[in-house]
C-alpha cells in the first residue's frame, strides 16, 4: 500500500510492528536514534496526560486528587491562595507583576484563611508581590514538593506553578517569563460552580 493511502492507524500499526521488531533484535539503540530523544520525552508527558487526575477544590477550600483514590492535596491557606490565583489565570503571570493581583490574592488568602487575621494577610501578600523578595518562588517550591510527594515528575509537572516564556519581537525582542499551572481546565472541578 502507498504511504499516502495509509490511515494514521496503519501507520502506527507499522510502527508498533518495526519497534518490536528492534526489540527482539535487541537494537533498542536504533529505535532511541530513529525516534530522537525530544520526541521519546514528548511521549512520556503524552503518557503521563493520560494518567492526570482531576482536581476537586471544595467549598471550603480542600484539593482533591479524585482519581487518585481521592488523595487530599495537604497545602497550608497562604500555598492555596497562591494555587487558586494561578489556576485562575491560564494565560500565566509574570512574578514581577505579582503587584498587579495584589487584591486578589488577598481576597483568595482571605477565603483560605478564615480564621487569620486581615492585617498579616496583608503582610503576607505585600510579601509575595514584592519583586525583591523570595516569598512567591518559596511558595511555589512547596507547592511543587507536595505534588511530587503525591506522583510522578512527569503527571506533577501539569499541576506545578511552572515558567514559560513567551518571545514577542516588534521592532525588539523581549520575553514574558509567565508561570503557569498547564493542567487542561476540564480536569478541574471546583465544588459549587
Amino acid at each position: 500500500m502507498a504511504r499516502e493511502q495509509q490511515t494514521a492507524e496503519e501507520m502506527a500499526l507499522e510502527v508498533k510492528r518495526l519497534t518490536e521488531l528492534l526489540v527482539a533484535a535487541g537494537r533498542k539503540d536504533l529505535l532511541l536514534r530513529a525516534i530522537g530523544v525530544p520526541l521519546v520525552e514528548e511521549l512520556r508527558i503524552e503518557a503521563a496526560r493520560g494518567r492526570l487526575s482531576r482536581l476537586l477544590i471544595t467549598a471550603d477550600y480542600r484539593f482533591i486528587l479524585t482519581d487518585y483514590n481521592n488523595i487530599e492535596v495537604e497545602l497550608q491557606p497562604v500555598h492555596k491562595a497562591v494555587y487558586l490565583l494561578f489556576l485562575r489565570h491560564p494565560e500565566g503571570i509574570e512574578f514581577k507583576h505579582l503587584r498587579d493581583y495584589r487584591q486578589e490574592l488577598m481576597e483568595l488568602y482571605a477565603k483560605t484563611a478564615r480564621w487569620m487575621d486581615r492585617e498579616k494577610i496583608g503582610e503576607s501578600v505585600d510579601k509575595l508581590v514584592d519583586p525583591l523578595d523570595n516569598a512567591i518562588n518559596e511558595k511555589c517550591s512547596r507547592i511543587k514538593k507536595v505534588f511530587l510527594n503525591l506522583m510522578d515528575e512527569y503527571r506533577a509537572s501539569y499541576y506545578i506553578i511552572s515558567g514559560h516564556t513567551q518571545k514577542h519581537i516588534g521592532g525588539r525582542v523581549w520575553y514574558e517569563r509567565l508561570k503557569l499551572i498547564t493542567l487542561p481546565r476540564e480536569l478541574i472541578i471546583v465544588e459549587g460552580k
